[in-house]
């Protein structure tokens, strides 16, 4: 993974009236460290919808849960061309981590809207908004490794968000 990408698997406890699962603590220091969460945000996504690539280049950190459906969470370094793709749904609840400084972005993936619950470490400036934008099918996003395999087929290529699966 990146520097700083991190994947935290989620607990839900069920019983005879549902279930109930803690998304974030402030003292889940292994995830967070330093940060404090400043703000929550819901996205609802339908399905095959990219919603990509933006980055903070003040600080800011996103932490993503998929609370319903799946996505397909990528994050890029420019420098050296490592992409880490992350598979994120409700089945499997986890939190994702990731650094601001890394182009990132989104796919609903599946046959029904996704909901993404993310939190930030820095409050929305509408005046100022600490977001860098490129087009979600830029060609110039050319992974040279994908989650650490140089070999992947589609590395060399221009980032495909609608490639299929592969193994």
């Amino acid at each position: 993974m990146l520097p700083g990408v991190m994947i935290k698997p989620l607990r839900r406890s069920f019983d005879e009236r549902g279930s109930f699962m803690e998304v974030i603590r402030a003292d889940w220091g292994d995830l967070i460290g330093d940060d404090r969460i400043l703000q929550a945000n819901l996205s609802m996504t339908y399905p095959g919808i990219v919603r990509a690539w933006h980055r903070h280049e003040r600080g800011q950190v996103d932490y993503f849960v998929a609370v319903r459906g799946a996505l397909k969470i990528c994050a890029y370094d420019e420098a050296s061309g490592e992409l880490d793709e992350i598979v994120a749904a409700e089945r499997d609840p986890s939190v994702i981590r990731v650094p601001g400084r890394y182009w990132h972005g989104f796919k609903a993936i599946g046959d029904e809207p996704a909901i993404l619950l993310y939190f930030v470490n820095r409050l929305y400036d509408y005046g100022d908004p600490d977001e860098a934008r490129r087009p979600w099918n830029d060609p110039a996003i050319v992974p040279r490794s994908i989650n650490g395999n140089a070999a992947d087929p589609r590395v060399g290529r221009p980032w495909d968000w609608f490639a299929p699966p592969h193994r």
